[in-house]
């Protein structure tokens, strides 16, 4: 019977989680679900100079706004680090790893030497079978892994195929440094392995340390892992993706308004497809999940097609959720204004929301679209807007108040009917009328339909915001 899949997320905690390293996360969660086996999170602390307790908590914090929970504990990398040193002495005892003393300056000399001989510059290893007793005195030793000499290590990989690597461009590399602290190769390797993973899902630009950790795995006698390793997401010029293309922090996905389901959808389109859908829950990408769905070629990010996602999602939300994400994001940017109109207005914001919805692709662009049921007066009107507030427009709303301030009831089918009278009776078309009364009462050229935010706002707001722009 086959072992339970145990895949595993670990990132470096050096700074947020990016999304390249969201969507690993996602492709790792994914397949675990699938199959019923567990995600563990890995964090990858061994840099103690760079490895920050913020950017640990970001990582945290990233992964559950996008929910995609961990199972069990968080690893922390550098506390095992007595046990890869343990593992390091058991490959010395195996003669699979041996000390070695060189110098910075002589390793410099073997990597100019190589240079010149039109070679790799790497370890030529000097220490590999020397006898131990020619060691010098006072140097505190590396120790290196006895990497193959001859023949192919071969990388079973889902996503790529066979890769082979010829054992001659290997070299013997550290395992253990003189300080007795463990390289990443040696870490990753005893983690994974005294972790149960048995599904590594990765970027491809681990593929040459898969050769490497292989050989460790081997001189340890321990089965190696099943291997994914997924193209990197590019920019839509193919370029590696940048901070110019969108390689943001998770964080900022969710100051800019976009909702985790949405991010989740997208994220899984980039690198792995089911048929030709575009657009599917959570539950079906866990259905539909697998290893050899993967896609070889690089994935490119592309903003626009995540707005049209995120759109779908928003479309379909409820306004209480949406209400409470709008508020959570102004919140969050220090928009402090938004956050007290908002939360002033709530019960007028949620019976207006099923109209702004359809015309919104973030949240953000919810909360722009809000502002006209708590703007103060006179309201700012944008550039747009003021186009359609001409001299005949300011006429025409002059007029429109005297038929509205006789006008008994303020419903939609009211106002509706009043404004098809004031324009028939002058020979204009409806827009000509909704327009500029939009752009009078919301300071916008887009909102809801204007004869429902002339009910949302009232009748004395309305008036007085009309009688703002009259002439």
């Amino acid at each position: 019977m086959a072992s339970p899949v145990v895949t595993r997320f670990a990132p470096s905690p050096t700074g947020y989680l990016h999304i390249g390293g969201a969507r690993t996360a996602l492709f790792n969660w994914a397949f675990a679900r699938h199959t019923g086996g567990k995600m563990l999170l890995r964090i990858e602390d061994t840099d103690r100079e760079r490895s920050t307790d913020g950017a640990v908590q970001a990582i945290f914090d990233g992964l559950q706004w996008l929910g995609l929970e961990w199972d069990g504990e968080p690893f922390m990398q550098f506390s095992r680090a007595a046990r890869h040193a343990e593992v390091a002495q058991e490959l010395l005892s195996r003669g699979q790893a041996y000390y070695c003393y060189c110098s910075q300056e002589e390793l410099a000399q073997m990597r100019e030497d190589a240079r010149a001989a039109g070679k790799p510059p790497r370890y030529n290893g000097y220490w590999r079978d020397r006898d131990p007793s020619e060691a010098p005195k006072g140097v505190a030793p590396v120790i290196r892994i006895k990497a193959p000499q001859a023949g192919e290590i071969r990388v079973q990989d889902h996503v790529q195929g066979e890769v082979v690597f010829k054992a001659e461009n290997l070299d013997d590399f550290i395992i253990l440094r003189s300080d007795g602290t463990p390289t990443y190769m040696l870490a990753v390797v005893v983690d994974d392995h005294d972790m149960g993973v048995t599904n590594i899902i990765r970027g491809d630009d681990h593929l040459t340390n898969a050769a490497r950790q292989i050989v460790i795995y081997n001189g340890m006698g321990w089965s190696v892992p099943e291997m994914a390793h997924i193209p990197l997401i590019h920019g839509p010029d193919g370029a590696k993706l940048s901070k110019r293309h969108g390689a943001l922090g998770v964080e900022a996905y969710r100051q800019l308004g976009y909702l985790p389901e949405a991010l989740r959808n997208y994220l899984a389109r980039l690198g792995w497809s089911h048929g030709d859908e575009e657009i599917f829950s959570t539950d079906q990408m866990v259905e539909w999940f697998g290893l050899d769905a993967l896609n070889k070629g690089a994935a490119r990010f592309d903003f626009v097609k995540l707005e049209n996602i995120n759109g779908h999602y928003i479309r379909g939300a409820t306004p209480e959720r949406l209400y409470k994400v709008m508020v959570d994001t102004a919140r969050e940017i220090g928009r402090s204004i938004d956050v007290a109109g908002l939360t002033d207005n709530r019960d007028t914001v949620l019976a207006a929301l099923p109209e702004l919805q359809p015309r919104a692709k973030t949240v953000l662009e919810l909360v722009d679209l809000a502002q006209f049921i708590y703007a103060v007066r006179p309201i700012s009107v944008d550039d747009a807007a003021a186009a359609q507030l001409t001299q005949d427009a300011r006429q025409s709303i002059a007029e429109f108040i005297e038929v509205l301030s006789v006008l008994d009831d303020w419903s939609v089918t009211a106002l509706d009917g009043a404004a098809r009278s004031f324009a028939e009776a002058r020979g204009l078309k409806l827009g000509k009328v909704a327009q500029p009364l939009r752009a009078a009462l919301t300071g916008r050229t887009v909102s809801p339909g204007i004869f429902e935010v002339m009910v949302l706002i009232g009748r004395e707001e309305s008036l007085a915001r009309l009688k703002d722009q009259a002439t």
